[in-house]
């Protein structure tokens, strides 16, 4: 069976069923006489549901991810929404209804809110809003939460699930589960998230692996390729078994990797920073060796939630983010919002979100908000090595309005006497075609480019990759991608001015000598992905891959430029 690998590893263990609350309840209609004891009965698993929330927190686990709070507080928050915990009582009373089906209606009213969305990561929170509605069920026949399985000692279990909340995922820890199997879910999704951060073996989006497998089934999860074998026979079952003591030998030689500088073979240094999203994302950072943050992505810190983090809150966040990170680079991207992003509240509706008022054109369109953002960038600039990092730029009429704003609130700064880093480098992201064709422009008026190749490739290719029906055509190898890239790297170095890839191509251990071909020695990526990386680079000879490289970039055969790349990668 084939799924999403969202946590690479090899996992050989037998089958535990999960089961769960399924949304397709029983619907009847109750006597007037009833409702009164309806509704107290949801009132009652309302309560149960926000007790145990509570129970979780106060007794979260050493161990749990840094995000499992926030995971927590949004499920706190899909709970506490008036079409969650409001209106099935009004709906009890109006159409006669069991609880349970008030529930249902409207969890499908709210997960068709969340399906509304373009931005994949927004759109599949509905999975969050269907496990709160979940464990509210459950509480409603009295069986609250998934209870942990009795682990067995002698072999690994591996948990088969139609879904899993992180929430799950953190209590099943403790007890050594290998791998974690879901029906639903994808890569952006929490429980993905969490699965990668507690570096467990998890495939997601089997669709039918929960009716399809038995208890205590024999299984194979192969984390690396997303592949789920049942009942293997005992060849394949000898190959994996192999398979997996390479792989956690690798995994033990990785981790001495940690504090060694990244020098190809050559003797070029290479740096490798790490993307984050929040504060708590440091100790990961350094646990992994990233030698600075090429990416935070300040927007985390506007979404899901009522009101907009004030000027000493995001002060607060950059600053901790720098002091932790010491005098390494710490880069900083202004928020992203807009389109389908919106902040809550926004009226705003685009028609094409992607191509909309969003990144540094909602920030202009917006200047209080920038404004504070800008001053909190500042002032946090104070205590360490900050960067700022100006997303979506297309023209130089853009650049030279940001560069003003900047200009005109560190003279404000200066007015009230509040220090900041007078020499504080910006820079911008190029990810429109119409940037990498103007490099030159943006090169002069700034300090440092970052290549964001996940939006760059979208907007060349003109598909959406979040859209199924044409995502197979998001192509990273495709010759005009390959071009750009190339060009933009060589332009960069020509001018002295300094470049990265921050975007999911920086972490695809496939590419990494193809950059490196390029000219590129900056990479930023998801900081699990630093030592796989760094082995590879550690691995690597300039002066051997240079002709491979250029060969790939005079080929325009989509199955040659993959056998180049094979051998590059051999």
């Amino acid at each position: 069976m084939h799924g999403i690998s969202v946590s690479s590893g090899i996992a050989i263990g037998y089958a535990h069923l999960i089961s769960h609350t399924s949304l397709d309840v029983a619907h009847y209609v109750l006597p007037k006489s009833f409702l009164d004891e309806e509704i107290a009965r949801f009132d009652a698993a309302l309560a149960a549901t926000r007790s145990e929330f509570a129970s979780m927190r106060s007794n979260r686990p050493t161990y749990a991810a840094a995000e499992f709070d926030a995971f927590l507080e949004l499920h706190q928050m899909i709970l506490d929404d008036p079409l969650l915990s409001v209106a099935p009582r009004e709906l009890i009373a109006s159409e006669q209804c069991n609880a349970e089906w008030a529930i249902k209606v409207q969890t499908e009213t709210l997960v068709a809110q969340f399906d509304q969305f373009e931005d994949a990561y927004l759109r599949e929170r509905q999975t969050d809003v269907k496990q709160v509605a979940e464990r509210l069920l459950k509480q409603m026949v009295g069986q609250p939460g998934h209870q942990p399985p009795s682990a067995r000692h002698d072999v690994e279990t591996i948990l088969v699930a139609h879904d899993l909340s992180p929430a799950d995922l953190i209590q099943f820890k403790p007890h050594q589960y290998g791998a974690f199997i879901t029906d639903v879910g994808g890569a952006t999704s929490h429980t993905a998230i969490v699965a990668r951060s507690l570096s467990t073996p998890c495939v997601v989006g089997l669709h039918h692996a929960r009716q399809l497998i038995r208890e205590d089934d024999l299984l194979i999860l192969d984390g690396e390729q997303g592949v789920l074998i049942v009942n293997p026979d005992k060849l394949i079952l000898a190959e994996y078994k192999l398979r997996q003591s390479v792989w956690e030998l690798e995994r033990k030689k990785l981790k001495r990797l940690r504090t060694a500088r990244a020098n190809t073979l050559d003797g070029t240094e290479v740096d490798l920073y790490a993307n984050i999203e929040k504060p708590e994302d440091i100790a990961e950072v350094k646990a992994n060796g990233a030698t600075g943050i090429g990416l935070f992505r300040s927007e985390f810190l506007f979404l899901n939630r009522e009101n907009l983090p004030d000027e000493e809150e995001q002060f607060e966040a950059y600053r901790a983010v720098a002091m932790g990170m010491e005098d390494q680079p710490v880069t900083i991207r202004t928020f992203d919002l807009g389109g389908d992003k919106q902040l809550s509240g926004a009226k705003r509706v685009a028609n094409n979100p992607a191509l909309g008022l969003r990144a540094i054109r909602f920030c202009l369109a917006e200047p209080q908000l920038f404004r504070t953002q800008m001053r909190a960038l500042l002032r946090a600039s104070h205590y360490g090595n900050v960067k700022i990092l100006i997303p979506m730029l297309s023209g130089a009429s853009e650049l030279d309005q940001t560069l003003q704003f900047i200009e005109a609130t560190k003279q404000n700064l200066d007015d009230e006497d509040i220090p900041y880093d007078r020499a504080i480098k910006i820079g911008g992201m190029v990810e429109i075609p119409a940037a990498a064709l103007a490099l030159n422009v943006f090169a002069r008026k700034l300090d440092f480019l970052s290549i964001g190749t996940n939006d760059l490739i979208q907007y060349t290719l003109a598909i959406d990759r979040t859209d199924e029906e044409v995502a197979h055509l998001y192509d990273p190898l495709h010759p005009a991608v390959l071009h750009l890239l190339s060009r933009i790297i060589a332009t960069s170095n020509r001018l002295g001015v300094p470049v990265s890839v921050c975007g999911e191509m920086a972490g695809e251990l496939a590419y990494t000598r193809l950059l490196l071909g390029f000219g590129l020695r900056q990479f930023s990526m998801f900081s699990a992905q630093v030592p796989t990386v760094k082995q590879r680079v550690l691995s690597t000879s300039l002066h051997e891959i240079a002709a491979l490289t250029q060969k790939i970039l005079r080929s325009d055969d989509p199955m040659k430029i993959r056998e180049l790349l094979d051998r590059l990668n051999s």
